[in-house]
């Protein structure tokens, strides 16, 4: 029986042998983020790129349950994608030294099944998709962009020049080319927040190991920190409504190079995925709505 996370992982591997990166610009700009059509919250973490990355206009996804709730039903045929969430549950121990009872919070990862508008019938819902940001490609400033700069608390030093894009831990700083150089303001932020993302990596922030550690490249830890930084950026993308392309782009290589990756480590992009998710929130200098792997997912 596949766990939770094979289950998710090999969907993901299913889109990048059909030549799909789920975290490559995966939603429609004009309709936001992935959402339940019932309570309305958006998905977090690898749910919007599971989500996403299906390829459907609308932006509602439901259980089968809730379509039958909404006097509708799944079209025959019609294949569920998964998504992911985290049940604490408590656990009393005794220390074997001290003989006091402890209570543990255990996380317990689960998942359900749900199909987007499209693939239902009947459903009826009067909720209006969110307007996003469709500023045109010039070199102006965007101003959800720049919002999303000015949030971020404690930033590292943000500086332009040269022909390169990087995070420099060691001075916890970030260069970039000049704004005017990138073929337009979308690829600009794109890469800045690509960067921005490693940033939260940072010792004096959310400290991971592949930024605290730095690992050679191509190696297990450098792959996942990239890979956190692609979903982070996207994630802001899709904040702002970016049309923004990946940095690592969509080569025959590149895709080969996540494969082996995924097929080695099936929590990869799972946790990579909240890893990312809290590096966004971090950035936006919001809190996050519980500490730890709950950063994962939102229950539908």
């Amino acid at each position: 029986m596949q766990t939770v996370y094979e289950i998710v992982t090999s969907r993901i591997i299913e889109k990048l042998e059909q030549g799909v990166v789920p975290w490559r610009r995966p939603w429609h700009a004009e309709s936001g983020l992935p959402r339940n059509l019932i309570s309305g919250r958006e998905y977090r973490g690898i749910n919007i790129f599971l989500l996403s990355c299906q390829g459907y206009a609308s932006p509602y996804w439901v259980t089968y349950r809730q379509a039958r709730e909404l006097s509708g039903f799944v079209k025959k045929g019609e294949r569920a994608t998964p998504v992911v969430f985290w049940k604490w549950l408590e656990a009393e121990e005794v220390d074997s030294e001290t003989g006091l009872h402890e209570t543990r919070r255990i996380p317990l990862l689960r998942y359900f099944s749900v199909f987007n508008l499209a693939q239902c019938e009947g459903i009826r819902h009067r909720r209006l998709v969110d307007q996003v940001d469709t500023s045109p490609n010039s070199f102006s400033p965007i101003a959800r962009a720049e919002g999303i700069l000015s949030a971020y608390p404690s930033a590292p030093t943000l500086r332009h020049g040269g022909a390169q894009a990087f995070y420099r831990p060691s001075d916890d700083s970030v260069t970039m080319a000049p704004p005017e150089t990138f073929e337009s303001p979308g690829s600009y932020y794109s890469t800045l927040f690509h960067e921005l993302t490693h940033s939260t990596g940072h010792s004096s922030r959310l400290a991971r190991p592949g930024v605290t550690q730095p690992s050679r490249f191509a190696s297990h830890g450098y792959s996942q920190e990239e890979l956190v930084a692609e979903m982070g950026a996207s994630f802001l993308r899709a904040v702002t409504g970016i049309d923004g392309e990946s940095l690592l782009g969509n080569s025959v290589a590149y895709l080969q190079s996540w494969l082996r990756a995924l097929r080695a480590d099936s929590r990869m992009v799972v946790i990579a995925g909240a890893q990312a998710q809290k590096a966004a929130d971090w950035i936006r200098g919001k809190a996050a709505e519980e500490p730890g792997p709950s950063d994962l997912a939102l229950a539908a």
